[in-house]
């Protein structure tokens, strides 16, 4: 092997151990990281406009978009936060004091249903009343408690946490002052073609915006809906079941049906017509017609993608890596879909 050839190898390979290195580093913190990019790509228009206004005067500029973010989302973030806290807690007291008794409802439920469906629910063996009381019974409980250990848990991180919202601020301020500078050297050092990198880093910033602000707009329209029917309705922890239906809201097609539809089936099966009636109109006429009229337009057109691949990916980057995956999930998979097709449009030419 020629010399400039084994040099050339090694420096790759150094490289390549050192970014590893670095990215295990970082882990600890990617989810800071992710947002303080996630943001940065979101609110890079209005601060330009601002640079724009304050005489390319960049640290004030920066300074004050880091501010629109921290009132704009990270405050009303943890209001949000912590109300779902107190309303998980209060769910599993009622739950353990008995105000809230499951059993009753599925009681309720299996009186107002015909005869013929009981038989054949029995015939099936699906299991006696107890049973599915109990069930019933421990999943809400199971739930309402862990909503409530996860807000102790992130209060007792109260350290950690600030640390990562430290990170995230700080990169942030950055991001936002030498964006323009880091997106330059990122496309010099690139060992891709000129053409494939501003294409790959298009589609990455086209992509988390569809997907950002479309999912959080839908999520927070859907949510605010379900949540404050469910509250004129009068059923308990409201607020608890619309963020439910907000983050279902992230799955297209599937999505907050999950939670009105069987809350609607029960109240029609426990005579309450008019509540079962309104909950269900007001999820087929209101909450799915939000989504299909801002989701396909906002994330279908910025992500490109069908909304068969927008399913799987999302759903993959939820199970895989948690609420972050919403984000990283079709990410990767217009990444994917964006190299293969420049891979394809390079094969095809002569």
């Amino acid at each position: 092997m020629p010399k400039a050839t084994f040099q050339t190898l090694s420096f790759i390979a150094v490289v390549v151990l050192v970014t590893a290195a670095f990215v295990w580093l970082l882990l600890p913190y990617y989810g800071a990281i992710l947002w303080a990019v996630v943001l940065a790509v979101l609110f890079n228009p209005i601060h330009r406009r601002l640079l724009g206004r304050l005489s390319g005067r960049r640290n004030f500029a920066a300074a004050l978009s880091v501010l629109g973010c921290i009132c704009i989302g990270i405050v009303p973030a943890s209001l949000v936060l912590a109300a779902l806290a107190h309303e998980a807690a209060g769910l599993y007291l009622r739950i353990t004091l008995h105000e809230f008794d499951p059993a009753v409802i599925l009681a309720r439920a299996q009186g107002a249903l015909p005869r013929f469906l009981l038989t054949a629910t029995s015939k099936l063996n699906l299991g006696d009343l107890n049973e599915a009381e109990a069930r019933l019974t421990s999943f809400l409980l199971q739930a309402s408690q862990g909503f409530a250990e996860r807000a102790v848990v992130v209060g007792q991180n109260t350290a950690q946490l600030l640390v990562s919202l430290g990170i995230m601020v700080y990169l942030l301020f950055f991001l936002f002052r030498d964006g323009s500078t880091l997106t330059d050297i990122l496309r010099k050092a690139s060992p891709l073609d000129a053409r494939h990198t501003d294409h790959i880093l298009g589609k990455f910033a086209s992509v988390m915006k569809a997907t950002v602000m479309g999912n959080v707009v839908i999520a927070a329209i859907e949510g605010g809906i379900g949540g404050t029917t469910f509250w004129a309705l009068g059923i308990d922890a409201a607020l608890l079941w619309g963020l439910l239906m907000a983050a279902l809201s992230l799955l297209p097609a599937i999505g907050t049906a999950l939670v009105w539809v069987p809350v609607g089936g029960y109240f029609l099966l426990s005579g309450d017509y008019l509540k079962g009636v309104i909950l269900l109109i007001g999820g087929v006429l209101v909450i799915s017609l939000v989504n299909s009229l801002i989701r396909p337009p906002v994330v279908g057109k910025g992500t490109r993608l069908p909304d068969y691949v927008v399913l799987i990916s999302t759903a993959g980057g939820l199970s895989l890596i948690g609420m972050n995956g919403f984000v990283i999930g079709p990410l990767i998979a217009a990444l994917f879909v964006a190299v293969w097709s420049l891979f394809a449009d390079d094969q095809l030419r002569p």
